[in-house]
């Protein structure tokens, strides 16, 4: 005869407590998007066509030093690294 493994415990998934309800979605004040061909900028417009300002938004940009060992992996030529970033 076969003995048969007890059937495991079901339990709630830790991230289940941490789940809540949507937030009221609220209507968007744009009704199509296009690129102007010039700047290449998003143009937002309304139901009647005209334009809607959507509000600015900051650019950044970054750089990172790449980490290097040593051929023969001794920590004697390693090389630190360091990161910078601007926004605007």
């Amino acid at each position: 005869m076969i003995a048969s493994a007890a059937a495991p415990t079901p339990t709630r998934p830790w991230g289940a407590s941490r789940l809540a309800p949507y937030p009221t979605t609220t209507h968007l004040p744009h009704a199509s998007v296009s690129i102007h061909p010039e700047t290449q900028l998003g143009i937002f417009l309304d139901r009647n066509g005209r334009v809607v300002e959507m509000g600015k938004h900051g650019t950044s940009s970054g750089t990172e030093t790449s980490t290097s060992t040593s051929p023969d992996g001794q920590s004697g030529n390693d090389q630190g690294s360091d990161q910078d970033s601007n926004q605007d």
